[in-house]
């Protein structure tokens, strides 16, 4: 064979190479889905996140015609769950329902963290609400008041739960510490179900958590909510003051949630899932669903859901800074 010969079949074998490729690639990416669908959750069910991805994933099912089975893994203030799907098969079939927590706090309050925050990709922001700082019904502290003057009469007596170490009830707990001059102590728990049966018993003084799981005991009378951490006031108890209005001047914090997938997940699954959420939190009974519960529809596309989380990265990192409350 002539080295001119040589070279014109191997210049053919390089054209052909990606030629060959490329319908393997978009087989794979048009097949998506090819079986069930997983949502991983990283805290326990009967929270704000676990209902919130049980309400996406009931439509995202029938829109993939795959089934979207949400799997609890918590642990490590969401880290745990994060971390299995930062490092599973970047095929589509693995997502995450990220939280404040897991797609910012955490990477400022954690020394080691098992994953990077770069390993996962965004694909929605789909709600947001308050958190409420909550007391039993027959608790001494009436109001908000109360608690700010026995917080600050008795340094370190009194106890605030939340659902684990990163949450947003920790960090509105930390702030509200760092802008009051209070020393109340911090008790995590393992999700938000766990944090309710102590607080009805009197065993802590009150929880710092999202607003969700608590509002039921709440309107039956408890529980007693003393304020919420949103700017204004939050349209599922319109007459419980914010802390902003109660002296704590600037105050302003809300939970949100959305969903992430691994970072090397082709493009046209993420726009093809992105897409249906899209379309889901356009649909009245999704957004009946989702405020019915407490919360508020966000929709916000990839894009425009990283520049959201940059710009929470850069207030979650002071309020960390600040308080003091970085953890091994």
């Amino acid at each position: 064979m002539t080295l001119s010969r040589r070279l014109v079949l191997a210049g053919s074998g390089l054209l052909a190479a990606p030629l060959l490729a490329r319908p393997g690639l978009l087989r794979a990416q048009t097949t998506f889905p090819n079986r069930a669908v997983r949502l991983v959750v990283p805290f326990p069910g009967g929270g704000a996140t676990d209902v919130t991805a049980r309400v996406v994933a009931e439509r995202l099912s029938a829109m993939l015609g795959q089934p979207v089975v949400v799997d609890n893994r918590p642990g490590a203030g969401g880290m745990l769950g994060s971390d299995m799907v930062a490092k599973a098969d970047p095929d589509g079939h693995t997502l995450l329902m990220c939280t404040i927590g897991t797609a910012s706090i955490n990477q400022f309050l954690y020394s080691n963290m098992p994953y990077q925050v770069s390993a996962l990709t965004e694909l929605a922001l789909v709600n947001s609400l308050a958190n409420v700082v909550t007391v039993p019904a027959d608790s001494p502290l009436k109001t908000f008041k109360d608690l700010l003057e026995k917080a600050k009469a008795q340094k370190g007596t009194l106890t605030y739960g939340t659902p684990g170490n990163g949450t947003s009830g920790h960090m509105c707990g930390e702030l509200l510490k760092s802008r009051t001059g209070t020393d109340i102590i911090h008790v995590p728990y393992r999700g938000s179900a766990t944090v309710i049966p102590d607080l009805l018993a009197g065993r802590i003084d009150m929880a710092i958590d999202n607003l969700p799981p608590y509002l039921p005991h709440i309107n039956e009378g408890r529980l007693r909510a003393l304020a919420v951490t949103s700017k204004a006031r939050w349209f599922a108890l319109p007459d419980v003051p914010t802390v902003a209005e109660l002296g704590v001047e600037g105050f302003e914090a809300e939970a949100w949630f959305g969903l992430q997938a691994p970072a090397r997940t082709p493009r046209p699954i993420l726009e093809r899932i992105s897409g249906h959420v899209a379309e889901i939190l356009k649909e009245p009974a999704v957004l009946t669903r989702l405020r019915d519960i407490g919360s508020e529809p966000r929709p916000l596309g990839p894009e425009a859901f990283s520049a959201f989380i940059q710009q929470e990265n850069a207030k979650w990192k002071e309020v960390v800074r600040v308080s003091g409350a970085r953890l091994d």
